[in-house]
């Protein structure tokens, strides 16, 4: 989180990261606009993007 101090990240946003990353999954799938917006500017593992489904 402190990472994205710039932009808000809530708890839901920063354990999803979290998770992808633990289980080096960079796929994530959200009908949520909101969220793919802020995902298409979380990096995975600190340099790559997400992939954003659908």
């Amino acid at each position: 989180m402190e990472q994205y101090r710039d932009l808000p990240m809530d708890l839901a946003d920063a354990s999803l990261v979290v998770a992808a990353e633990m289980l080096n999954q960079k796929r994530i799938f959200t009908l949520d606009r909101d969220f793919d917006r802020d995902f298409q500017i979380y990096r995975f593992k600190g340099s790559q993007s997400f992939d954003i489904l659908p």
